[in-house]
């Protein structure tokens, strides 16, 4: 008996031996299939070759093999195999040139000369009446106060004292209007429309008339300034107008809409030291290649913290954000998921790029940056350079000690930036901003020069589901949605938008425009034939436009480049 319970005891303890190796065995069999069908399966987001590892460093070429999905969400749906057709096609885009260029741009010409019927300045200006304007926020929404500065002393008949710029604010700049602009060009570039003088007239060592400080509405209008502005102007000889930015109405006659042009395209110069830099960077870039792409980037904790826009972060980015938002103390309650929606938030740096290789750039397109510090820096940044390794920067382009008369100052630094992106092939941007639209206006007037704005309103959905698509479904779409986005002419109808982004009053177009006024144009973008749905003549717009009058980023009262 004893015998046979110990057998029992012994056959028990013997049979659980097999079951474990069995459990074992079948699970490293398990890990070993998955980790060979890993090493098979293509990568989650690019489908690329590896980085060529063989030869000397500095004769490797960048190339990721793959990119990883930021989105936990879209993380899930590709471990679950659900989309494993979205992969980003490596290697260069298209061949069509279109994608530098509108065909369209020859046929069209800046034009802000005044008319016959435009009086001078000398005519103009009536004795003892002096205008001074302190600007607001950053450079380029300063910029947008010294031109409409100008207009506004034309208006009532003053002389313009060269205009204050801000040094009190975020900004923390203490530059004045000298150490940016060429002062001395600004006064004799406009000296035919309005009286310029650097500082108010002396007697006997003080000023004569000490300046009446008062502030008006946006977007003020000419009865605005005559019954505002003038009477106070008359009997005081002197009025400074604060915070003096975007408070200029955009409905004005069409030779004060010119002179707009004038003082924006011709008046404001940088200084030699800041051109010099700037053109020697865009000379280093196209070193590099022949055509570049020029990138303004707005993703600054500050700025998204402002738009209270949501990016997926967790409860760690909303209590970061959260904490910076509370600096402005009449911001209401943020929507992010109808910000979003409504295309009221800046494309995160990774749309950014997912739109322009759907558009057609490849990853051998080197790419320029101008942007401020960027929320989490190198992880935020990380899947825009893995789509485009040639990413560049002043920073980058530059020596520190190029920089450094710069550094310290954040206009001079935006200025460099204002200045490649000027002399980019293509410009692309983010967001709304006052340099976008500054920007925006300008390549216009010189020439048409590939501008693209994502149409944030319809791409928001098209991001949200893009892991449920194959890149050929989700190129076309892109394709679709950035029609009346991609700086051909007349996208918008004159006289809508804001007049530093459209400035239409100051663009002509030639005879053979006007003899094909009906006259539909194909404009080939990318991967296939798109239907701008330009018309030849002015007045007709692209259906699929989205007016960015319904949000305003500029009555939010935020300026770029703002340091934490």
């Amino acid at each position: 008996m004893a015998f046979q319970r110990r057998r029992r005891q012994e056959r028990r303890v013997v049979s659980a031996v097999p079951a474990a190796a069995a459990i074992s065995g079948a699970a490293l069999l398990i890990i070993a299939v998955l980790a060979f069908h890993s090493l098979l399966a293509p990568s989650l987001l690019l489908n690329g070759a590896a980085p060529d590892t063989a030869g000397p460093a500095r004769h490797r070429r960048s190339k990721p093999s793959s990119i990883l999905l930021k989105n936990p969400v879209d993380l899930r749906r590709n471990a679950a195999g659900a989309v494993d057709a979205f992969r980003v096609p490596s290697g260069s885009g298209s061949p069509v040139t279109d994608l530098w260029g509108s065909k369209l741009s020859k046929d069209y010409y800046g034009c802000s000369n005044a008319s016959s019927g435009f009086a001078t300045a000398e005519a103009n200006t009536l004795p003892n009446r002096y205008l001074m304007i302190a600007t607001s926020g950053g450079l380029n929404q300063q910029r947008t106060g010294i031109i409409d500065g100008v207009v506004a002393a034309r208006i009532l008949n003053a002389t313009l004292v060269v205009p204050i710029l801000d040094q009190d604010s975020f900004w923390n700049d203490a530059s004045d209007f000298s150490d940016i602009f060429d002062v001395d060009w600004f006064i004799t570039s406009l000296t035919k429309d309005v009286k310029i003088i650097k500082e108010l007239p002396e007697r006997d060592g003080k000023v004569i008339w000490i300046p009446y400080t008062m502030r008006v509405p946006r977007k003020c209008t000419l009865r605005c300034y005559h019954s505002r502005v003038l009477p106070v102007l008359m009997k005081k000889h002197v009025v400074r107008l604060t915070k003096f930015d975007y408070r200029l109405s955009n409905k004005l006659d069409i030779d004060l809409q010119k002179l707009r042009c004038r003082v924006n395209y011709q008046g404001l110069k940088f200084t030699d030291q800041i051109q010099v830099l700037g053109d020697t960077l865009i000379k280093r870039m196209k070193a590099r290649s022949k055509h570049f792409i020029a990138l303004h980037l707005r993703f600054e904790p500050d700025m998204l913290a402002f738009s209270g826009c949501y990016y997926g972060g967790g409860e760690k980015e909303r209590t970061e954000l959260g904490a910076i938002r509370k600096r402005w103390k009449n911001l209401h309650a943020s929507n992010p998921e109808k910000g979003h929606r409504h295309g009221k938030c800046p494309l995160t740096p990774e749309e950014v790029g997912l739109m322009l290789r759907a558009l057609g750039f490849g990853n051998d397109v080197h790419l320029y940056v101008a942007s401020g510090e960027i929320y989490r820096g190198a992880e935020t940044l990380a899947p825009l350079k893995a789509l485009f390794p040639n990413f560049h920067s002043k920073e980058t382009l530059a020596t520190k000690e190029e920089l450094a008369p710069f550094s310290s100052y954040s206009s001079r630094m935006a200025a460099l930036d204002f200045i490649v992106c000027d002399g980019s092939n293509v410009f692309v941007t983010n967001n709304n901003g006052n340099m976008a639209r500054m920007l925006a206006g300008r390549r216009r007037y010189f020439g048409h020069k590939r501008t693209i704005r994502p149409n944030a309103k319809k791409l928001y959905s098209l991001f949200l589901n893009r892991t449920s698509m194959t890149w050929e479904t989700f190129s076309s779409r892109i394709h679709t949605f950035q029609r009346g986005f991609m700086g051909e002419p007349n996208e918008v109808r004159p006289g809508r938008g804001g007049f530093h982004e459209h400035p239409s009053a100051c663009i002509c177009g030639s005879s053979e425009v006007a003899a094909h006024s009906n006259h539909d144009i194909q404009t080939n973008l990318g991967n296939g034939n798109l239907k701008s749905n330009v018309r030849r003549s002015a007045g007709e717009t692209i259906n699929n436009h989205s007016s960015y009058e319904d949000f305003d980023w500029i009555d939010l009262d935020y300026g770029e480049n703002t340091p934490l």
